[in-house]
């Protein structure tokens, strides 16, 4: 905690000469206590955590260890497979190929495949942006197609994906501990791999790379990737600024990197989720803030549905935000179910964080059952609440409902009732907007599977297997397994 020390002894010494409406210590403070909360609750054994502002850094802590069989605390040095924010890099990769004319994100993807495997309608942009599938440019499915661009890359240049990344990214910023994951051999300061099942127990690591994920880093290194997508100096303004936006109206990502509104502030993120490890990367542009988390299990992402595209269903993120830019420190991060705080400094940031942390208890119902049963209770207060609930309802608040009737179901503790009218209500809802919607229907099929209404969920099933233009997912194996098991 050296560094939070010296924030401290900073502010004391500059008091006397100026007022401040958030002092930085009382946000270090809270963040911390916060943080340490998280921890404990989602059982991580390491978190690595900066917040840079400016070009500067204003926050890095590392809470926890490396390796629990032999306790190493996390420090500096210490290196995680980022996962997914690898499409990051991948996306500035993309785009200096447009800023330099050797590639058009209007070339059909197909172009760039040993053969066509899709219709020539799906275009590099859709690739990069998440759109390929369904009604091709309309809708956001997070996609594995993304994982192609290593051909669009590769085919353009006449070059490896991994000399590219090299030439382009890792050399010109002098990224030293960063690289792309290809074998054991590679492994040394890795933070040790960790899954919570049986308690916490000792996981694997995924190696392999491509567009889609493969490279580890640390803090200090990406905290310089991060200074230089800042600052314009892998790829100019105008790419960059196109990377920001969203690819279409309304849909929560850009091209490579989340895109979203949270009340007046635009957020620009990406997550990154294996087995074994987690990390977040959460920008505000207008504050020219950045806030960057590596854990050492999948616990920082895997509770929250980030693959919805809505960060604040992060109590991480959620921490970062009223700390940092809301300046609600004073805002309790966790919810007593029972007692739940009436004080509504803001009005939809206190919304998101009591579902955020029902979320988060339906997730961790699986290791503790009474979990179940707080998190039914803060989605009451919700609904009691704020009663327009289709107004505000998402895939997670869907997921939400039925994963509570899982849990249920899977540890035989007898049918609950609860919540039936707002999951009809919300699927139907979401389904109406996106008639495609793979977890929707998905989330509706196994709902009416649990009520014994077989004829219902069949057609949800059958949606899913029959949709056109959509890649086999787990739901796509679950449904036609649910339809051979049901004929």
């Amino acid at each position: 905690m050296k560094n939070l020390l010296k924030i401290l002894i900073l502010t004391v010494l500059i008091s006397g000469c100026s007022e401040e409406k958030e002092p930085i210590d009382k946000q270090a403070e809270q963040f911390t206590s916060e943080l340490i909360e998280l921890k404990e609750y989602f059982k991580i054994p390491g978190l690595a955590v900066s917040i840079d502002k400016k070009g500067e850094n204003i926050y890095r802590e590392f809470f926890g260890v490396s390796d629990i069989e032999n306790p190493t605390s996390l420090d500096a040095t210490t290196l995680f497979p980022i996962a997914s924010i690898t499409k990051v890099f991948s996306g500035v990769l993309v785009m200096k190929l447009v800023e330099e004319k050797k590639l058009s994100l209007d070339e059909s993807i197909n172009k760039f495949l040993p053969k066509p495997v899709f219709g020539d309608s799906i275009l590099v942009k859709h690739i990069l942006s998440h759109t390929s599938q369904g009604n091709v440019g309309e809708k956001f499915y997070y996609s594995s197609r993304f994982g192609l661009l290593t051909n669009v890359v590769e085919q353009t240049t006449g070059k490896s994906f991994a000399e590219v990344m090299e030439k382009e990214i890792l050399i010109p910023l002098k990224l030293k501990n960063t690289f792309l994951l290809k074998d054991s051999t590679q492994i040394k300061r890795i933070a040790k791999p960790y899954i919570l099942d049986n308690g916490i127990e000792t996981g694997f690591i995924d190696y392999g790379y491509s567009s889609s994920a493969g490279i580890v880093s640390n803090l200090e290194d990406l905290a310089v990737f991060n200074n230089a997508l800042d600052n314009n100096l892998i790829i100019d303004k105008k790419s960059k600024d196109f990377m920001f936006s969203s690819s279409s109206e309304g849909l929560p990502y850009g091209y490579g990197i989340f895109n979203q509104q949270f009340d007046t502030l635009n957020m620009v993120w990406a997550y990154g989720q294996y087995d074994c490890y987690s990390s977040l990367l959460l920008k505000i542009p207008s504050e020219n803030i950045t806030l960057t988390i590596l854990a050492n299990n999948n616990l920082l992402s895997d509770p929250a549905r980030l693959i919805y595209g809505d960060a604040t269903s992060s109590l991480f993120a959620l921490s970062f935000m009223k700390n940092y830019i809301l300046g609600l420190t004073e805002m309790p991060l966790f919810e007593k179910p029972d007692a739940i705080s009436e004080t509504l400094l803001n009005v939809e940031l206190h919304r998101k964080k009591i579902l955020g942390q029902a979320l988060a208890e339906s997730y961790m119902a699986r290791f503790d059952p009474e979990k179940l049963k707080s998190s039914a209770k803060l989605l009451n207060h919700v609904f009691s609440k704020y009663p327009n609930y289709l107004e505000y309802a998402d895939l997670n608040l869907l997921h939400n409902l039925t994963f509570l009737k899982d849990v249920a179901f899977h540890m035989e503790l007898g049918e609950f009732n609860d919540f039936d009218t707002q999951i009809e209500r919300i699927g139907k809802k979401l389904i109406a907007e996106e008639s495609n919607n793979p977890y929707a229907h998905m989330y509706l099929g196994t709902f009416y599977d649990r009520k014994g209404k077989k004829e219902k969920a069949k057609n949800y099933f059958e949606s899913i297997v029959n949709a056109k233009n959509f890649s086999k997912n787990w739901y796509t194996n679950e449904a036609q397994q649910w339809l051979n098991e049901n004929k």
